[in-house]
């Protein structure tokens, strides 16, 4: 990335016309393989005993952690919410723990790359409220107390995907270019002191954004229920394919 480009979107790598190549499109390429590689290493053998490999000890002690706090944030069954969840964690960890790599730009820098990643969260919220509540009930809480709320309450939805791309970009893209001046100050001694800021950057950055998509998520089941009436707290009572929270929400 060139040093008076803000995002890799900026730098194109091929030039097809109507299709373009650029260096976000290359680092997601690059992420994806990563990732892909490390599950099947991980997973191709996998163990129940004491003997499990070291890989596959770490990978449990992530996936025993995200299920903690999904568990403690939602109050809910965490399996429902980890395949997700854990995803986009995994994914934004990764993307910036490889900007230790020289050259390297994560695609996390990118505005198109957060865009895509906080659009899995408000598609998932619908899905799982109408999941867990049906149809129904779940569109009904946009007209709650009356219908004048609907234009808000959807606001509120665009707003906050909007808050989940920007904040995560900004984030990202901001630290990349304070590395980039540093180093160009003082490239001897900047680069270890850096390294590991990075790491706690990268880790910090994909569990805010992982928090915040549980509680989107789990929102979209427990605060449709509250606000609902008698009448349909009745209705919820006969639909036996809904499955109340298992814990209250902390």
């Amino acid at each position: 990335m060139g040093g008076g480009d803000i995002t890799p979107d900026e730098t194109v790598l091929w030039d097809g016309g109507f299709v373009n190549v650029n260096l976000t499109l290359v680092t997601t390429w690059i992420v994806m393989a990563v990732l892909i590689g490390a599950a099947w290493l991980i997973t191709r053998r996998l163990r129940t005993d004491a003997e499990m490999s070291r890989w596959q000890n770490g990978l449990e002690v992530v996936v025993g952690f995200l299920r903690g706090q999904i568990r403690e944030i939602s109050g809910q069954d965490p399996d429902r919410y980890l395949s997700l969840v854990g995803t986009l964690f995994i994914f934004i960890f990764v993307s910036n723990a490889l900007a230790l790599v020289p050259g390297y730009v994560p695609p996390t820098a990118s505005l198109s790359t957060t865009t895509a990643l906080a659009l899995c969260v408000f598609f998932a919220v619908p899905a799982y409220g109408i999941a867990a509540l049906g149809v129904r009930r779940y569109l009904r809480s946009y007209v709650r107390p009356n219908v004048l709320m609907l234009p808000f309450n959807i606001l509120s939805e665009l707003s906050r995907t909007l808050a989940l791309a920007v904040r995560l970009f900004g984030n990202v893209m901001s630290f990349t270019k304070i590395v980039a001046i540093l180093l160009s100050l003082a490239p001897l001694f900047f680069p270890a002191v850096l390294n590991a800021l990075g790491l706690l950057t990268g880790a910090i950055q994909a569990y805010i954004f992982a928090v915040l998509a549980i509680v989107y998520i789990a929102a979209g089941s427990q605060v449709h229920r509250t606000r609902d009436g008698p009448d349909d707290r009745d209705d919820d009572r006969d639909d036996s394919h809904v499955s109340a929270p298992q814990e209250s929400l902390t």
